[in-house]
């Protein structure tokens, strides 16, 4: 029999079925017996140990209900899920194969059965020397006919299900490509957010992030009571945005010197420092020390 689920896969597969409703182990046998049109089901000793390793990891959770478990799909589990949307969408594709494939080995399993009993037939007619009568040839060809109608609708169950697994595979890549969008344009929203209160913001943040990206230049010539100007309160926008403010100005402080210092001396390393350089930054620094200072202790 080729391999239906690749390592992983069934663990993926189960928490897709909890996601549609919730299951006792037996449903969730039957439901991956019909999703395979009755060419594949998984034993009780594969599906119940998997269900018991997701309930540990805390993916689903269970209830009793007349004596049985059913399992339920927790917020990790369709969290999982969502992360792995990409991959289910292929795993329905992998059913699909591993449909045709079941479907094929059937059929040629069949052909092989028709043929090894017409050849046991002739050999017995031709050792016995005697005709087969009529009953008993209408009784293979009945035969027969059951095993090719056989094949014939488990071909077609396996078309239908091929069909659907590729359908719900497109859906998925879709879904999938649309929650990515609008991740994105959340991401966005949130950053421009953020600009903004900073690029407007007369307290400490803002005007401690306009001075260290304004310069030395925009220190000297706006003096104690300087606004900045509209180049200023642009790269306060931009410079650190990924710091989040807690809450706690004294502890954001300390988080915008620790990345200005960082910067400073990763530009030292990436291009040396030099006697000549020293005495400029230090002037730089000393002009940005003295607007910082105004501001802390409250001038405007």
């Amino acid at each position: 029999m080729p391999p239906v689920f690749a390592h992983g896969r069934l663990r993926l597969y189960l928490l897709k079925l909890l996601d549609e409703a919730p299951r006792h182990g037996y449903e969730v046998i039957r439901l991956l017996e019909e999703r395979f049109q009755g060419l594949y089901a998984p034993s009780a000793g594969t599906v119940y140990p998997r269900l018991a390793k997701l309930e540990a990891e805390g993916l689903v959770t269970y209830a009793t209900e007349g004596g049985r478990k059913v399992y339920s799909i927790t917020e990790a589990g369709r969290a999982e899920l969502a992360d792995r949307s990409g991959e289910l969408a292929d795993l329905e594709l992998e059913i699909r194969d591993s449909v045709t494939e079941l479907a094929a080995e059937i059929r040629d399993d069949v052909r092989g059965a028709a043929g090894d009993l017409r050849r046991e037939m002739r050999a017995a007619a031709s050792a016995s020397a005697t005709r087969v009568d009529d009953e008993s040839w209408q009784t293979i060809k009945e035969e027969m006919g059951k095993a090719r109608a056989e094949w014939k609708e488990q071909a077609r169950r396996a078309k239908d299900e091929s069909r659907r697994a590729r359908e719900e595979a497109q859906a998925a890549r879709r879904q999938a490509k649309e929650a990515q969008e609008r991740a994105r344009e959340e991401v966005q929203r949130i950053a421009g957010q953020l600009q903004e209160q900073l690029a407007k913001s007369g307290g400490v943040l803002g005007n401690l992030a306009g001075a260290w990206l304004g310069g030395a230049g925009a220190g000297a010539g706006a003096g104690a009571g300087g606004g900045g100007g509209t180049s200023a309160a642009s790269a306060a926008a931009d410079w650190a945005e990924d710091l989040v403010p807690s809450g706690d100005p004294a502890r954001d402080l300390d988080r915008l010197l620790d990345r200005f210092r960082d910067e400073v001396r990763d530009a030292a390393r990436d291009h040396g420092v030099s006697a000549e350089r020293v005495a400029e930054a230090r002037a730089d620094l000393a002009a940005a020390a003295a607007r910082l200072s105004a501001t802390l202790r409250g001038k405007a």
